[in-house]
């Protein structure tokens, strides 16, 4: 059966002399496996729109085992993810994260949209890290971890002084701080934060700039609930933690200065 669907590449590698097995995300149909047959020739016209962060069109034929991509159309150049190393870096750990957190053929409701408005506001050079750290945040849910951010995870308390549990995964109110000896006490600011990353859409965000710091801080919440709950080790995080100690990789950029 032939199917036109909009997707994004989230993976493609090379198979026999000439082919291609691409991973593609689609809304309709969550991830899908594709052989993408002679896509490894320099002329084919396949070659281009398999490769990874593509947005397009995508023809392709399904039915028992793999399917078929038949032809794609890209919708929209991701250049600036393909030209900066930065940008690379961050869109390639997203990918990753959502392709390891998504299983194929099975439906995942918002997420294709998610990892469209990441890689739009990347291409369109916002904070790559902030983006990712909207990533992380939303993709929480999909990974099975569904974090209190609402209430005090104990009592229910929607006013007073918060905190952030790892045993709880959510805030405790300063009622219940003797519930977690090891949490982590966290400003008003930072919890408004905390709940923009988990349920405010890229795209209704604006141009958020954030101090490293507060990046820092936000990225150690999200990744240890990674690591302790879903024990997600991802190659393309070590990348990243290798650009943060030599930073010298990448060009300068404006200081941020804003909260």
């Amino acid at each position: 059966m032939l199917h036109k669907w909009e997707g994004i590449i989230l993976r493609s590698m090379p198979y026999g002399e000439s082919n291609k097995i691409v991973t593609i995300f689609t809304e309709e149909a969550g991830k899908l496996t594709a052989m993408a047959r002679g896509a490894k020739k320099p002329a084919s016209r396949l070659a281009s729109i398999t490769q990874p962060f593509t947005y397009g069109a995508f023809l392709l034929r399904t039915g028992k085992g793999m399917g078929t991509l038949e032809q794609g159309e890209q919708l929209q150049s991701m250049r600036h993810i393909r030209e900066d190393l930065e940008a690379t870096a961050y869109a390639s750990y997203i990918i990753e994260l959502i392709d390891r957190c998504t299983e194929n053929n099975e439906r995942y409701p918002g997420v294709y949209q998610l990892l469209l408005e990441a890689l739009h506001a990347i291409n369109e050079e916002y904070d790559p890290e902030a983006i990712a750290l909207f990533v992380e945040w939303k993709m929480l849910p999909v990974a099975g971890i569904h974090p209190v951010l609402h209430q005090c995870a104990s009592c229910g308390a929607t006013e007073g002084e918060f905190a952030f549990s790892f045993q709880e995964i959510g805030f405790l109110c300063h009622r219940c701080f003797h519930v977690d000896p090891y949490l982590i006490r966290i400003s008003p600011t930072q919890l408004k934060l905390i709940r923009t990353f988990y349920t405010v859409p890229i795209n209704r965000v604006g141009k958020l700039t954030l101090k490293k710091p507060t990046k820092q801080f936000m990225k150690k919440l999200v990744r240890t609930i990674y690591d302790e709950q879903v024990g997600l080790r991802l190659k393309s995080r070590s990348f990243l933690d290798q650009l943060e100690t030599t930073p010298e990789l990448l060009p300068r950029k404006p200081k941020e200065d804003s909260e």
